[in-house]
């Protein structure tokens, strides 16, 4: 069971990479719309230094991984190292699919919803590419910066350097196909809502709230409730996560009470630790 599980997250893993090369291929690299990630870095080499889009990808993740290993913990690697090696053969091995379109409107549109989909589908399958969200919890760990403030400030680094080593122009373009893969990532993931609030209603309370606090940090409220028809005591856990955790938060319940039932709805604003501060 647990081989056929591994066996469904690589191969989502995989489709998904295979996807954002795609995207890369047909509308991002040959328009040099560089939009954020390590992959819009790799988009300014190839077009400056002639540099293959996939080495650009391998090579800076390298010893990202070595620090993310050493300061973060191995299993934080592991869930990145086969989306990025995935990434960086397949992008060579389909750049030489046809350029669909030079429009760079287009480009940037369907190029941002092309990545949009399989980076969603990787995040959906467990897994990453690397990059700059290990970049961004490694700002974290050493400077106190949220992930999201990091993601976004190295996202906008890239983009001005494509403006300095392209044009404003494009740089404009680039912006706006991070926005559009960020709101279909979203989509592909769980919806558009920014964050989802889970009740989680089982016999082993404890034991879920344990691996949730472990393996997502995040915290858990335990709510009083009453079964209706049998009028028993129940507890229900209270947790608030971000979109790209709910389906590792899913795994955790079900690990421990296949039984249980989870609702997960969405927010519409959340204050504090872990999200947006007031």
């Amino acid at each position: 069971m647990k081989r056929v599980k591994f066996i469904k997250q690589i191969s989502g893993v995989f489709i998904g990479s295979a996807i954002m090369a795609m995207g890369l291929n047909m509308f991002l690299i040959p328009n040099k719309i560089a939009a954020g990630g390590v992959s819009g870095l790799g988009v300014i080499l190839y077009h400056l230094l002639n540099i293959p889009v996939g080495l650009t990808i391998l090579a800076f993740n390298i010893p990202l991984f070595i620090l993310a290993a050493k300061f973060l913990g191995v299993k934080s690697v592991f869930r990145s190292l086969s989306g990025t090696i995935f990434l960086s053969v397949l992008v060579e091995l389909l750049a030489p699919l046809p350029v669909l379109t030079t429009d760079l409107l287009l480009a940037t549109i369907y190029g941002g919803i092309v990545l949009g989909i399989g980076l969603g589908l990787v995040f959906r399958s467990g897994g990453s590419t690397g990059g700059t969200a290990l970049a961004a919890q490694l700002l974290n760990y050493f400077r106190g910066f949220s992930v999201g403030q990091g993601l976004l400030g190295i996202d906008f680094l890239i983009i001005a350097m494509a403006g300095v080593a392209f044009s404003a122009e494009l740089a404009m373009y680039a912006l706006i196909s991070l926005f559009v893969t960020s709101k279909v990532i979203d989509f592909v993931q769980e919806g558009l809502s920014l964050a989802k609030a889970c009740f989680i209603i089982s016999e082993r309370p404890e034991e879920i709230s344990k691996s949730i606090l472990a393996d997502l940090d995040r915290g858990v409220t335990l709510l009083k409730g009453q079964g209706g028809y049998t009028g028993d005591d129940k507890e229900i856990l209270l947790c608030v996560v971000s979109q790209s955790e709910v389906t590792r938060l899913k795994r955790i319940v079900w690990a421990k009470d296949p039984h249980s039932f989870v609702i997960v709805s969405n927010v519409q604003e959340v204050l504090g630790e872990g999200f947006h501060q007031p």
